[in-house]
């Protein structure tokens, strides 16, 4: 009974026990294991935390990740400002001083007249444009210049300019040699090329003279400084008129067009003289060398209205500089006409020594003519 009893007991003990401690053995491993899940678990976070490479894989990840976003992000802006950037670009080839007509830059820059050119190209461009016209004729039209295109402008404005190639230095030293001939020596123009015909073949025609230019030759004419003496001797006369209170507005155009008539007459008369000769000049020499008695009349002006407000002698006043500067305008013309005419002129025509004092005897008469004495 009492093997029995253990037996049962162990048994049932072992029964219920072993269900209950089985069930609390099992439940006991199912805790265990859980805590050992749990442990093991919390080892890679301690693990995580021991080493740090483990710790900044992750981090590295998400930089991974994130840096794709912000190469995207760069690309983004990138592209967002490209065309601000394009656009600062050509408001700055547009507004260049070195730029060309419609913003493209131009070699070697330029200057704020290349600017304002431009902008009024623009402007003359929305105008046309609006008319019907194209785009690119009116560009090339621009290109290549309006002047161009009105035949003979261009080339009367490529001959003008070698006469107002003048500076300071040539402007003073061609009043002194006009006013004071005596002194000069020299009165040979400067050659650049051409003038010897020695090597030319027959047949062919002769080898054009090129001349320097005024600012490097004193010799050589100009139209600058008969322009400005015409215009500075009429505005002196209409002072003359003024002083006396007999001032017109008319008396400037007045001046000014019996100065210039009386000078296309001379020009005309030396010019057939040069024909009978057979002699080539050239039309602007003539108006520039026949131009040069207005610096004269000017200085006598000035000496007739200072001694007639001064000493109330301004007719004697005029008259004794005119002594001067008409036997200058004499000797000047002479001079020039010497180194102008050839020694071997046409065996019919004229003798050249003859039509050099002729020439040079004009200066005097038209000085005479077209002076203003009347107020003074």
């Amino acid at each position: 009974m009492y093997n029995n009893y253990n037996a049962g007991g162990a048994n049932a003990g072992g029964g219920g026990g072993g269900f209950y401690s089985g069930n609390s053995n099992a439940g006991g491993f199912q805790q265990n294991n859980q805590y050992q899940n749990t442990t093991q678990q919390q080892q890679p976070q301690n693990n995580q935390f021991q080493n740090p490479n483990q710790w900044s894989a992750p981090q590295q990840q998400q930089q991974q990740q994130q840096q794709p976003m912000n190469q995207s992000y760069d690309q983004q802006s990138q592209y967002s400002q490209q065309p601000q950037q394009q656009q600062q670009q050509e408001q700055q080839q547009q507004h260049a001083p070195g730029g060309s007509f419609f913003g493209a830059p131009t070699q070697g820059g330029g200057s704020g007249f290349d600017m304002m050119k431009g902008m009024a190209t623009q402007a003359a461009l929305r105008g046309m444009t609006g008319g019907g016209l194209n785009q690119g004729d009116i560009i090339k039209v621009v290109d290549i210049g309006i002047a161009r295109l009105i035949p003979g402008v261009d080339y009367t404005m490529q001959t003008l300019r070698t006469y107002y190639a003048v500076d300071n230095n040539y402007v003073r030293r061609k009043m002194q040699k006009v006013l004071f001939p005596f002194l000069s020596k020299n009165w040979k123009r400067q050659i650049i090329s051409g003038g010897d015909n020695t090597y030319q073949q027959p047949g062919q025609p002769p080898i054009p003279t090129i001349y320097a230019l005024p600012y490097s030759d004193e010799n050589a004419p100009d139209l600058y400084i008969p322009v400005m003496s015409l215009i500075t001797y009429s505005l002196l006369a209409a002072l003359c008129y003024g002083t006396a209170g007999k001032f017109n507005p008319e008396v400037i155009a007045d001046v000014t067009t019996k100065c210039f008539l009386t000078q296309i007459l001379e020009v005309a008369i030396i010019r057939f003289g040069f024909y009978t000769m057979q002699v080539p000049i050239a039309f602007l020499d003539l108006i520039s060398y026949t131009g040069y008695k207005y610096l004269g009349l000017t200085i006598n002006m000035l000496f007739g209205l200072f001694l007639g407000f001064v000493l109330d002698y301004g007719m004697s006043g005029f008259y004794v500089t005119f002594l001067w500067t008409a036997s200058a305008a004499f000797y000047f013309m002479l001079k020039t006409m010497t180194y102008c005419i050839p020694e071997q002129t046409a065996q019919d025509g004229p003798k050249r020594s003859f039509m050099v004092l002729g020439f040079a005897a004009s200066q005097v008469a038209t000085m005479w003519f077209v002076s203003q004495t009347k107020f003074l």
